[in-house]
């Protein structure tokens, strides 16, 4: 099985077991952005600036690997009109449902975002991508179809894991692994995934995420860390994310 499939019935999985970034907003929360009352994140726990989206009142979004009923709804209210593209039955099926359950239109791509993106050029004027490259061997492709799928002066926001995460035990107390962590290529860190029921992952490294960017001709703007939600490292305030807001010259 290809590492995509066995991704995409992990991330399944663990949405019919309650994963957090697989529960779709309420009709409550839904109600709560037409007030003005809203956040999204790209990493963990940091609420995206709202000045990183601007007005969003017409403008065609891309939510890249972002299925779930989280981002999309609060953009929808917000006037934008949304596509969204994530290989996950079950995240493309809450965003069905929370669309059809508020009325709003989306248009919903089940996809492999490691192949070429089914969009025409320059057909976006922003991309909200949160973390999810940590399941894509090579991210350097993806950079390139966001670059060739935005308009000109389009903005991209991404949230990327570092490579910290990877480097530590499951307690996060000791350093075991080197790195890259590449799964493929190291079959003792497929046993570690394996083990740990958390499908397959890879490290990146901020050459890849910052560094790829910059060859696809995006111009960095802004970054923020974050770390996760619990975790020995988080308690330590050691910072394991990245959220970047990048712009098509």
């Amino acid at each position: 099985m290809d590492y995509q499939e066995i991704n995409a019935e992990t991330i399944d999985r663990w949405v019919d077991e309650g994963w957090e970034w697989g529960r779709p907003i309420s009709h409550e929360a839904y109600e709560k952005v037409l007030r003005g009352e809203w956040e999204v994140l790209l990493t963990p726990t940091k609420p995206v600036p709202r000045e990183w989206l601007g007005d969003l009142r017409g403008k065609k979004l891309l939510g890249l690997a972002s299925g779930g009923g989280q981002q999309m709804p609060v953009f929808a209210a917000l006037g934008a009109a949304c596509t969204v593209l994530d290989y996950s039955r079950r995240q493309t099926e809450s965003e069905q449902m929370v669309s059809e359950r508020e009325g709003y239109p989306i248009r919903i791509i089940r996809g492999d975002m490691t192949k070429p993106l089914p969009f025409e050029d320059e057909e976006f004027d922003l991309i909200f991508h949160p973390v999810s490259n940590c399941y894509v061997e090579d991210v350097r492709p993806i950079w390139k179809e966001c670059y060739r799928v935005l308009k000109k002066g389009g903005i991209l926001l991404a949230g990327t894991s570092h490579y910290m995460d990877y480097i530590v035990d499951n307690e996060e107390t000791m350093i075991v692994n080197a790195l890259p962590f590449n799964p493929l290529q190291n079959p003792e860190q497929m046993k570690q995934l394996q083990e740990a029921e958390a499908g397959v992952q890879f490290s990146h490294s901020l050459e890849e995420q910052i560094g790829g960017q910059l060859e696809a001709g995006f111009r960095l703007l802004s970054l923020y860390e974050d770390t996760n939600a619990e975790g020995r490292l988080s308690e330590l305030g050691i910072p394991s994310y990245l959220a970047m807001r990048s712009k098509k010259e």
